[in-house]
């Protein structure tokens, strides 16, 4: 089942889908990705842009928090953002982790890294979720 969920998130359009960003993983308690850096991540001092990081770390936690919130009867939306950037990268390939650290009724809280190819800490961040009802409008 889980191959079937990263296959269906990989083929969502969207933003990750536009940025190259490619699920590996995808469950209740971790969800994983990568991406080669190019071009369009980057900043005009030629390292990956920190809304890059951002974008990155609020997809995976959205999608770890949805796979929470969905046999609820749930939907997840982001309240909260809050990323640092660690250390600049120009190139190679970037990986991404997220994991819980609630899943709250109402909220959760996840907490994502993104490292480079050595290992090394680029980025950091965590983010808050509301949980809301699948009948609920949202916006």
């Amino acid at each position: 089942m889980a191959e079937d969920v990263t296959a269906m998130l990989n083929h969502l359009p969207g933003w990750a889908r536009e940025m190259g960003v490619t699920i590996l993983s995808a469950g209740p308690d971790e969800v994983t990705c990568e991406w080669q850096v190019t071009g369009k991540h980057l900043q005009p001092y030629g390292i990956v842009h920190g809304g890059v990081h951002c974008g990155v770390i609020e997809s995976l936690a959205s999608i770890g928090a949805a796979l929470v919130a969905r046999p609820r009867g749930q939907r997840v939306v982001g309240l909260e953002n809050n990323t640092s950037f660690v250390r600049a990268v120009r190139s190679g390939t970037l990986r991404g982790v997220a994991r819980p650290v609630t899943r709250g009724r109402t909220t959760q809280v996840w907490e994502a890294w993104i490292r480079d190819e050595q290992g090394q800490l680029v980025a950091q961040g965590r983010v808050r979720l509301l949980c809301v009802g699948e009948e609920q409008a949202i916006g």
